[in-house]
């Protein structure tokens, strides 16, 4: 557990607020809350968060509109936290520049589960805890991207490039194994570190495509990361 973590818990409804704040405290975790999009862009304004749970269906900005503008200062990784659970609405929670998705009603378990599982994950890519395997040298280049896996960012043409923790774990993955072809089910157990279900494709699918919008000069016709119809993608 990461007892110095801060979440931020982005509800229009008090009672959830306050039923997360106290299942995450009694973890350990140090919990803010917004009661809706435009109190939790000023949350962020103001200090940096290891993981934002973000309600969709809040008045003014939704969920999915505040994501947006979250992902304009903050690579936090972000847990959908709704009640709307077809796949229309995932899929548009994942291009919005959401992590996870967790649907309501809530188990406990599960809530603890995925906090951990992001926040561990975002901080071994932040750099704020132990480093994945990397280079020795540090750099890594692959055509006209350069990823420095010392600070866990990647520049275009030397121009940085924004990355989640989740495309730039993806990316890291592949581009340290390069021509290898990784299935969706490998990349979606060895970056979420979860048993594969059904529907993961669809969630590695859309970060990938969320991935290759930012390192692609092209994204319609990738030269970077390609995808082997019928096997998985690889790094070129």
């Amino acid at each position: 557990m990461e007892e110095s973590a801060q979440i931020l818990v982005v509800d229009d409804n008090p009672e959830i607020r306050e039923i997360i704040q106290i299942l995450l405290g009694a973890e350990g975790y140090a919990v803010r809350e917004a009661a809706n999009g435009n109190a939790a862009l000023q949350e962020l304004s103001a200090q940096e968060f290891d993981l934002i749970i973000l309600d969709i269906m809040m008045p003014d900005l939704n969920g999915y509109q505040t994501c947006v503008k979250i992902r304009e200062q903050s690579n936090a990784p972000i847990l959908f936290l709704s009640a709307r659970t077809a796949d229309s609405d995932k899929m548009l929670g994942f291009s919005s520049g959401g992590d996870d998705y967790l649907a309501k009603p809530f188990s406990y378990s599960e809530l603890i589960g995925r906090t951990k599982a992001l926040i561990r994950r975002y901080r071994v890519y932040s750099g704020k805890s132990a480093a994945p395997p990397a280079p020795r040298a540090g750099i890594l280049t692959v055509r006209n991207l350069t990823i420095h896996t010392d600070s866990r960012t990647a520049e275009l043409n030397g121009l940085p490039v924004g990355l989640t923790d989740t495309e730039y774990a993806l990316l890291l993955l592949l581009a340290t194994h390069r021509r290898q072809i990784f299935s969706a089910e490998h990349l979606y157990e060895a970056v979420w570190q979860e048993p594969y279900y059904h529907g993961a494709a669809n969630t590695v699918m859309v970060h990938m495509r969320n991935l290759r919008r930012k390192i692609e000069t092209d994204p319609q016709n990738p030269q970077l990361i390609r995808t082997v119809w019928g096997r998985g993608y690889r790094c070129e």
